[in-house]
Formats: C-alpha cells, sequence, structure tokens
C-alpha cells in the first residue's frame, strides 16, 4: 500500500513538472486567462515591463549603431527569479503580453532574460480575452515578431536621446526636474499657440434678426437671411436698421419657397483609442489617463459571478474602425431579436483607414454583444459601468440603420429682405434608441405651401460679438494630435499627465492653460530645436516607425538620420542657450517663524509661499485661497479653498489638522433656518442652489 502512495506522490509531481508556463503583464489578466487554459497551465505576470534603459544615464551608445543598454527594472528582481525558476519546470513557455509593439517588446526581453529563443514558437496573441479566442490563440503560437521589436525599440531610443539630450539643458537654464519630449513638446506648443490666439484675438461685431411669424394659425421661428435673393452679413446697428426700414409692418411675408427632404443621419464608426478617449472625456468629463486605466480593467477581465473573470471589451489600444465577420454576425442577430430586422443594417458602414493608422487591431467594441451593461451592471464599479455603456451601445449603433428625419426648410419674402425657417421631424430613431447621446431635438414647422402667406408677430436684433478660438479640453488636444499623426493612441494619456506634472499647463474649468513654466520651456524649444516642434517632422517620424514595424525601414538608420542634425543642435544650443532666472515674487505677508518677508516661488507642482532668508530658514506654505467664511465647526479658522490630489477643488478648514472640517461645496458663512446647519452653494449644469449640508432645506430665489 505504502509503494502506491509513493508512486501516486511521483506521478502527481511529474504532472506539476510538464504544466505549461504563460506569462502576461497583469495579475488580472492572469486570472482571467488561467481559468480558460485549466490546470495544465501556469500563468504568471510580469507587472508590465522587466527590462528598460538605465534611468541615471543615456543607455544608448552613440559610437556602435545607437545600441541600447538594457538592464533589469529595479523592483522586479523578485518577480523576475520567479518566472526564471518556472520556467525551468516548465515543458512549455508561452509568451502572451498585450498585441502591440509595447507587449512584443516585453515577450522579447522576457525571452531574452529565461533564456528562450526568440525564433520558437512561443508567442501567443489575442485582440479579446474570452474562452474561444484565448484557446484559438495556443493552437497558433508564432515566433516574437522582431519588426515590431524593433518599431518599439527604435521609439524608445528616439525619446531617450530627445529627452536626454535637451532635458538637461533645461535643467542648467532654467531648474531642475524639467523634461522635453517629442510628443509632449508639441502638445506644450499647441497649447501656448491657442493661448496666443486668445490673446491677440479682436473681437468683431456683428448682428442678428431672429423673427417669430404666424401662418396656419401657428407660430414658428425664423432667421433674418439677406436681401433681394443675396445673403447679407449685418456688420453693425446701421445695417440692421436699413433692413428695418425696408419692411412694411402692415403687409405679410410670401413664402416663396418651401423645401422638403428625407435625411438620414448614420452612427458613427465603432471606437478607436483616440475616439474613445474623446467621447469618455466629453460625455463622462473622464479624464484620458483614467479612461486608459478603466478600459484596460474590462479588457483584461473582470469577475461576473458564477461565471468567473471574462474579458468584456477588445484590446483597448487601435486606430482601426475594423470589426470581425463573426462580431457582426452576433450584432446583427442581436438587433434582430432585440430592436427588430428594421433596425438592422443591411450592410454596415465601413470607416477609412486614417492616414498613417494601423490595422492590426480591430475596433474597441465588447467581446459580447449579448452582454448588455444593465445585465452586468452589478458586478461592475460605477466607472466600469459607465464606459462600458458607452463603448457597448456605440458598436451596436454602429450595426443598426440610420435615423431618418423629415426635413423643411421654408423661405419668406417682403421687399426684398429673406427671412428663413428650418424645421426636422424624426421619422425613424434608427440607431438613436442605443445611442442617446446622438438624438436631435425635433423643431416642428407647420404645413406651409409655397404661395402662402405669414405675418410677422416679433421682429428681434441682436448684437454679438466673435468669441476667440476655445482653449484646448483633453479630448479636442488629442483630437489635434490625431489630425496631425503626431502621436499614437498609446501615447496620448502618458502626455498629457506629463504636461501637468511638470506645472507646463494646468486645467482650468477642464481646459489646458499654460503656466509661466511651460511659456518659458517652449519659448526655449522653439529658438533652439524647431524641428523638435515641427509637425511634419514628426509626423514624418511616427511614419518612419510604422515603416519599421512593416520591415521597410531598419530602425538604425531611421535613428541616425534624426541623430545627426539633431546632435549639432544640441551642441549650438550649450552655448547659445541663454539662462534664464524665474524671479521671486513679493508675497506681502511676513514669515510667521522668522518674521521675515515671505516671497512667492515657482516650484515643480505650481507656486507656493517660502521665506526669503532660504537657506536660513526653510519655512515654506501652499498658497490657498481664502473664501471668507468662518469655520462652520471650529469658529477659529478660516475656510480656505483646497485641491485634492486628483486636482477637484474642495474646501477645509486653515486650522488643519487641529480642525477637520472639509466639504466639496462652497460653505457660504450663513446657517439654515431649519436646522442650523451651515448652508452651502450647490452647483449642477443648470443654475446653483443654496441648499443645507444637513436636511433638505433649499433657498428659494
Amino acid at each position: 500500500m505504502p509503494t502506491v502512495e509513493k508512486k501516486a506522490v511521483k506521478k502527481t509531481t511529474a504532472k506539476k513538472r510538464k504544466r505549461k508556463l504563460v506569462i502576461v503583464e497583469s495579475p488580472s489578466k492572469a486570472k482571467t486567462i488561467g481559468k480558460y487554459l485549466g490546470p495544465s497551465y501556469k500563468v504568471m505576470a510580469s507587472l508590465g515591463h522587466v527590462r528598460d534603459l538605465p534611468r541615471s544615464t543615456m543607455g544608448v551608445d552613440l559610437e556602435h549603431n545607437y545600441e541600447p543598454h538594457y538592464i533589469s527594472i529595479r523592483g522586479k528582481g523578485s518577480v523576475i527569479k520567479d518566472l526564471r525558476k518556472e520556467a525551468k519546470k516548465a515543458s512549455q513557455v508561452y509568451l502572451a503580453a498585450d498585441p502591440d509593439r509595447e507587449g512584443e517588446a516585453i515577450a522579447w526581453h522576457l525571452s531574452y532574460l529565461l533564456g528562450l529563443d526568440p525564433q520558437d514558437n512561443n508567442r501567443v496573441v489575442f485582440n479579446e480575452i474570452t474562452k474561444d479566442a484565448v484557446k484559438d490563440a495556443f493552437k497558433h503560437p508564432r515566433s516574437i515578431d522582431m519588426n515590431l521589436v524593433d518599431a518599439q525599440q527604435a521609439r524608445r531610443v528616439l525619446d531617450r536621446l530627445v529627452g536626454y539630450s535637451i532635458s538637461p539643458l533645461l535643467w542648467e537654464k532654467i531648474k531642475k526636474g524639467l523634461s522635453a519630449g517629442r510628443v509632449q513638446s508639441i502638445a506644450l506648443n499647441m497649447i501656448i499657440k491657442r493661448e496666443e490666439e486668445i490673446r491677440n484675438f479682436k473681437p468683431q461685431e456683428y448682428w442678428t434678426i431672429s423673427a417669430k411669424f404666424k401662418s396656419q394659425r401657428q407660430q414658428f421661428a425664423a432667421e433674418y437671411y439677406g436681401v433681394d435673393g443675396q445673403k447679407q452679413e449685418l456688420k453693425d446697428n446701421a445695417d440692421v436698421k436699413k433692413i428695418l426700414a425696408r419692411l412694411d409692418q402692415k403687409q405679410p411675408f410670401a413664402i416663396t419657397k418651401v423645401d422638403r427632404k428625407e435625411r438620414q443621419r448614420f452612427a458613427a464608426l465603432p471606437f478607436t483609442t483616440s475616439t474613445m478617449q474623446q467621447a469618455a472625456n466629453n460625455t463622462l468629463k473622464f479624464r484620458t489617463q483614467k479612461t486608459m486605466m478603466v478600459a484596460q480593467q474590462l479588457y483584461e477581465g473582470l469577475s461576473l459571478g458564477r461565471g468567473g473573470a471574462v474579458g468584456l471589451i477588445t484590446y483597448m489600444r487601435t486606430d482601426s474602425t475594423r470589426i470581425s465577420n463573426v462580431a457582426v454576425h452576433e450584432a446583427s442577430k442581436f438587433i434582430h431579436e432585440t430592436y427588430g430586422s428594421e433596425y438592422a443594417a443591411v450592410k454596415p458602414r465601413k470607416g477609412k483607414l486614417a492616414e498613417g493608422a494601423q490595422d492590426a487591431h480591430e475596433a474597441i467594441r465588447p467581446s459580447s454583444v449579448k452582454r448588455t451593461p444593465d445585465s452586468i451592471k452589478e458586478y461592475l464599479t460605477r466607472d466600469q459601468y459607465k464606459l462600458y455603456s458607452l463603448i457597448w451601445s456605440r458598436f451596436v449603433a454602429s450595426q443598426m440603420t440610420p435615423a431618418v428625419y423629415d426635413t423643411m426648410a421654408v423661405t419668406l419674402e417682403q421687399n426684398g429682405v429673406i427671412y428663413r425657417a428650418r424645421g426636422s421631424k424624426m421619422k425613424f430613431p434608427g440607431y438613436t434608441i442605443v445611442y442617446p447621446d446622438a438624438k436631435r431635438k425635433d423643431n416642428q414647422l407647420p404645413d406651409l405651401e409655397q404661395g402662402q402667406t405669414a405675418k410677422l408677430m416679433t421682429n428681434q436684433p441682436d448684437q454679438h460679438f466673435t468669441l476667440p478660438p476655445a482653449r484646448y479640453t483633453e479630448a479636442a488636444l488629442i483630437k489635434t494630435l490625431e489630425e496631425n499623426g503626431v502621436g499614437r493612441p498609446s501615447t496620448y494619456a502618458p502626455t498629457l499627465s506629463t504636461i501637468q506634472k511638470r506645472y507646463y499647463v494646468k486645467l482650468t474649468a477642464r481646459k489646458f492653460e499654460p503656466t509661466e513654466l511651460g511659456e518659458i520651456v517652449n519659448s526655449m524649444i522653439e529658438k533652439c530645436f524647431p524641428d523638435i516642434l515641427n509637425v511634419t517632422f514628426t509626423a514624418d517620424l511616427e511614419d518612419q516607425l510604422d515603416e519599421i514595424e512593416e520591415g521597410k525601414q531598419q530602425w538604425i538608420k531611421v535613428i541616425d538620420q534624426f541623430y545627426q542634425p539633431f546632435s549639432k543642435e544640441v551642441a549650438t544650443a550649450q552655448d547659445k542657450m541663454a539662462k534664464v532666472k524665474i524671479k521671486d515674487e513679493p508675497a506681502g505677508i511676513n514669515c510667521d517663524i522668522c518674521g521675515a518677508p515671505l516671497v512667492i516661488k515657482l516650484g515643480r507642482y505650481g507656486k507656493f509661499y517660502a521665506c526669503s532668508r532660504f537657506p536660513d530658514c526653510r519655512n515654506t506654505k501652499p498658497i490657498v485661497k481664502n473664501i471668507g467664511v468662518t469655520c462652520p465647526k471650529c469658529q477659529r479658522g478660516e475656510v480656505i479653498e483646497r485641491k485634492s490630489k486628483k486636482n477637484r477643488i474642495f474646501y477645509g478648514c486653515s486650522r488643519y489638522p487641529d480642525c477637520d472640517f472639509v466639504s466639496w461645496d462652497k460653505p457660504i458663512g450663513r446657517t439654515c433656518p431649519k436646522c442650523q446647519h451651515y448652508l452651502v452653494e450647490k452647483k449642477s449644469k443648470k443654475n446653483v442652489q443654496i441648499k443645507c449640508s444637513n436636511c433638505d432645506y433649499v433657498e428659494q430665489e
């Protein structure tokens, strides 16, 4: 009996040793994939990159074909040790990092550290983390694609050459802690150019005339168009008076033209990374980094109760709008069964691939259209549910018939003065039943006919002034970068994060505003490194990186063509770039430790108070905004405006930590007549209300 037990133990041990090892980037992805593959596989996470260029030096050998000197990333020693240990025991090692350049590079670095042959068929890729997709991928492993690795390596080396050449200059000439980069410098430059447009903008006066007409016992609105058959702008009040002088108040307007049409409005194409970031920012008010973080969670897999973890969306880094045939057929069947055959597009629209865009992956879509947002809402966080709903509805809408509108354009004329009215009414909702953000309000006109007349009821001239261009939101900046071919989907989130961390820009009312430091840095780069800020030059570099990925270019040659002229610019800048001293501003208050005057200094995270006797006195204080209200809790401190780690404004006591009063809403310094707690300003999209912080009291206007 004991002999049998020993044999069983040996057999079990042998089975464990024969398990296949799969390496992915994240633990959550490992958990999801492990469930699909079963006990014969062990799935481990590398926790992202395992090797990179050193932080302390350039790490690129400029004398020997730009050879990068990779080192193991600090803190990854135990991870690498565990992976090596398991790789030795495994019968086969599979590298299943994400299906893009970064993922291919991670697989290549892992193969080096684990002693694997990059030419072996050990690379597994899948666009979605579902059971069928994962199992099918393991049936077709391939070797590591060195073209993808070289493209990523070229980008990394390019960014290192730019960053580690210009940044030290900025430290020397301006202040420590600054940085520059190919994409981030262009993003900063775009924000500053827009700010200059706003500063130099001169408003132009113009007028409009809005009118109300009555016909067929119904009133409708119209706008002044022009005179004597021609469109005419109203530049000033004198122009308005001339038009009004031509009108006879007693004479009706003749309806000279009625144009009826049926118009179709097509759904937007499924999301790419960029359009998802833009929609999430505009619709959900998500910051770009947050959008990508939540999308990563949806892609890697979430537990759906008894069903276990499952990847909810396809890979979220893509610039293609292509959809697989399987997904198209599944969506068509779902739409037929749920909404009816009249809502299913017979031939869904196909998007045109943007110039320079890659078509390696599908558009971002749900891994199964049957997994509706409401059916899995209980398993998702609030943010996950919001983003998944947006992705799901956009995809389903893209596979549906267009919305149909009956439109009507009416031309009214009297004494040569022309007014126009436009109306529309939804005839068939089409895709808008699942993508409500795309709905338009009806503006129905009476059933008018050519030859009828209409009576002018009111005529309202209004003065206007042209407005300067708006500052960039995150969504608008991403759209502009993409249109100019600068950067790629994976670069936008870190780029926007970096220019804010460096305090080159700040977000004011969700719009980018350059800081003094940002303008100084941009001015330096503009003078000494014009190619770095040249959009066409940078877009061409991106195209060359794509050609490396396609095997059409050698990465060393691309780097050399860039670096030879760039290195000369660096040498010239070293001699010619002037030092800039950022002067301290008088704060107007004294140091509460030594009594010397405080000054306002510019630090890495913005402006702050510091003692003018530094370094003899090291007293510093944050700059806060006092709202002129006594703290309702301690009655001794003042309520000041503060900012959270996520840059959200809140209100707290100036005596913190002695008093821990905090409020997201702004206290107004009065108490509730009902319960005597403090009143606050409660802001919404529509208005500002005065409410009690404790009970249901709302102050009536």
